[in-house]
């Protein structure tokens, strides 16, 4: 395939500076390195983090942001095993690792201190050609919709990977804290498809309706309910057995110590910056409860993941815009106007 020298990306030199749609080269793969050329991306709540240089990690600087990029092999260093120019791959948050830590030898290599993030530390997906590691670039089966599939590549993932961390049996109750979002629209139905019964928690009933379209079964309006634990334990016979905080709401998380079941499991993903939340040690002790932190997927989460949308399970609702548009979805983002997913269109 012919590789062009410069490619369009949207790129930023300083935290919170200019969002630039700009000519820039294209990157050369290392030896053990794909060289993808992404056709979409999805558009994440992490990247407006990482714009602004709100969370305490550092940024590289200037920066291509992204990490959901979907598109097709081009090219590949010299040490690459398994892959080969024209199979479908994702770029992922977690570009790359060291692969021999005690966390990578534990299934746990998002947590590898030498962990490469996507759109962070490493050049990521908002650009036509990016490099992933090929151990841990995403495998995407040939035909797949690249558009659909772009927003599992994270939000899919990472909520996939947070139910599975709630450890919760099929027949109980989930709650999903920021339901109609990006996250919140793709955990309402990866929990619907392994057999939660789902509550969802949101402000609007265009946000109701939204939710419930996707399979929750019931839906708190916090907008509207003035005692939201009461009206949700109300709903759930005694709370849900486990509570998915995808919003970023500091406020809303909080909450959720006090309504989830006794031996329930609060899961905390959303990354609201300088949140914090208190667990009083009396109620939390007689209730049992357990708090949980949950990252990103490892290799065998994120090959689930992207199972259960291959088979039909999970319909990504997303919008697509030209990857020229890319700063006012930033702007959407900001004022919290984002419904479903979007997805940036490399090519225009």
């Amino acid at each position: 395939m012919s590789i062009p020298a410069t490619q369009k990306a949207v790129i930023f030199e300083t935290n919170g500076g200019p969002l630039l749609y700009k000519d820039i080269p294209v990157p050369k793969p290392k030896p053990n390195e794909l060289l993808i050329n992404v056709k979409y991306s999805g558009v994440c709540h992490t990247d407006l983090h990482a714009w602004k240089g709100d969370w305490p990690l550092a940024t590289k600087l200037p920066l291509v942001g992204g990490h959901e990029g979907a598109g097709v092999v081009v090219a590949m260093g010299e040490n690459v095993k398994g892959w080969k120019v024209g199979d479908y791959a994702g770029v992922k948050w977690l570009n790359g690792s060291c692969n021999s830590c005690e966390y990578c030898q534990t299934t746990n290599e998002p947590n590898c201190p030498d962990a490469d993030l996507s759109g962070y530390t490493h050049d990521g997906s908002f650009q036509q050609y990016a490099t992933a590691d090929a151990v841990h670039a995403a495998r995407i089966p040939q035909g797949t919709d690249l558009a659909l599939v772009s927003p599992i590549l994270c939000a899919g993932i990472t909520v996939y990977k947070a139910l599975k961390t709630a450890n919760l049996k099929a027949g109980q109750w989930v709650a999903i804290s920021g339901a109609a979002g990006g996250l919140g629209s793709l955990a309402v139905q990866y929990a619907k498809a392994m057999g939660y019964r789902v509550v969802g928690i949101d402000g609007g009933s265009d946000k109701e309706e939204f939710a419930k379209s996707l399979g929750a079964e019931a839906f708190v309006d916090f907008t509207k309910v003035k005692d939201i634990p009461a009206e949700i334990q109300k709903i759930t016979k005694g709370g849900p057995h486990g509570v998915i905080n995808v919003s970023v709401s500091g406020g809303a998380m909080q909450q959720s110590i006090d309504y989830v079941r006794p031996t329930g499991t609060v899961v905390l993903v959303g990354l609201p910056a300088g949140a914090s939340v208190n667990a009083p040690v009396f109620s939390s002790v007689v209730k049992s409860i357990s708090i949980r932190g949950s990252y990103v997927g490892n290799r065998a989460d994120s090959a689930e993941a992207i199972d259960f949308f291959t088979r039909g399970l999970i319909k990504c609702p997303i919008k697509v815009v030209g990857l020229s548009e890319l700063p006012e979805v930033y702007e959407l983002m900001e004022q919290g106007k984002i419904l479903g997913r979007y997805v940036v269109d490399t090519s225009k």
